[in-house]
């Protein structure tokens, strides 16, 4: 039987999102690196301009579309690359998700693993087994606030949180991820086991991931960099990326 080499990845993503679609390719190429697997990237768009509780109700409700459309073309692994939306649904909500939307590529004959970004981010964190952890996010103090209800509902302690109260989405995507370095500095990291650098996958953060981590000498993940674990866990690879933290140093 010959072995599997190219796998195909598939994003359901934000009409505004220009951020996933860079940073999940960028993990996987620094992983082709060292590995032999090779990776494809497909995605299918959701409507969504302002990053509002309204906006991404409506957003959601078209992530079928998307999970059918995605299956179509036999991807691999299927990502939701939003992890606002789904915790704006409710406590739990990616497990609804992940299996409703598992169950549309079932019946449309191209059955796929799917990974929602907050389901990943909160996976993560239990690998690192982290209890207490400090967070950034780029949203308006409520949606932060709505996150951190989320986190802590499954079982962390958020012991500070940033919220950068950015509401357009092509503003959160065009952030420089190096600005993290000097924001980070203002979280209250003392007695945390984890930072997450970016609660939000449109927010760039992966070119500051290592260098804080170095600095602060705890592990620092962000919502991209949990999403690509996930990915490569669900398609049997060993979930190691070179410079991108301690989540996918192999350590975990």
């Amino acid at each position: 039987m010959t072995r599997k080499t190219t796998w195909r990845i598939g994003q359901i993503v934000p009409s505004s999102n220009t951020t996933m679609e860079t940073e999940i390719p960028a993990l996987l190429r620094a992983r082709e690196q060292a590995a032999p697997e090779r990776f494809t990237f497909h995605s299918s768009r959701m409507r969504m301009k302002k990053v509002t509780k309204e906006e991404l109700a409506a957003m959601d409700g078209d992530s079928d579309r998307c999970a059918l459309e995605l299956s179509d073309a036999r991807v691999d692994v299927l990502g939701y690359a939003c992890l606002v939306a789904i915790m704006s649904m409710g406590r739990g909500y990616h497990r609804t998700s992940e299996a409703r939307l598992h169950q549309r590529t079932v019946d449309n004959g191209g059955a796929a693993p799917v990974v929602t970004s907050a389901g990943a981010l909160i996976d993560g964190l239990a690998r690192l087994k982290a209890k207490k952890i400090a967070v950034i996010t780029p949203y308006m103090r409520p949606l932060t606030k709505m996150v951190v209800d989320y986190i802590e509902h499954e079982g962390f302690e958020v012991q500070d949180a940033i919220s950068l109260e950015i509401a357009d989405n092509l503003e959160v995507g065009a952030r420089d991820p190096l600005a993290l370095l000097e924001i980070s500095k203002r979280l209250n990291t003392a007695n945390v086991d984890a930072v997450v650098l970016s609660a939000c996958v449109q927010m760039p953060s992966l070119a500051a991931i290592q260098p804080v981590e170095d600095r602060l000498g705890l592990p620092v993940i962000s919502a991209a960099v949990a999403t690509a674990r996930m990915m490569l866990e669900k398609l049997g690879l060993s979930p190691v990326v070179p410079g991108a933290g301690a989540l996918l140093s192999g350590r975990y």
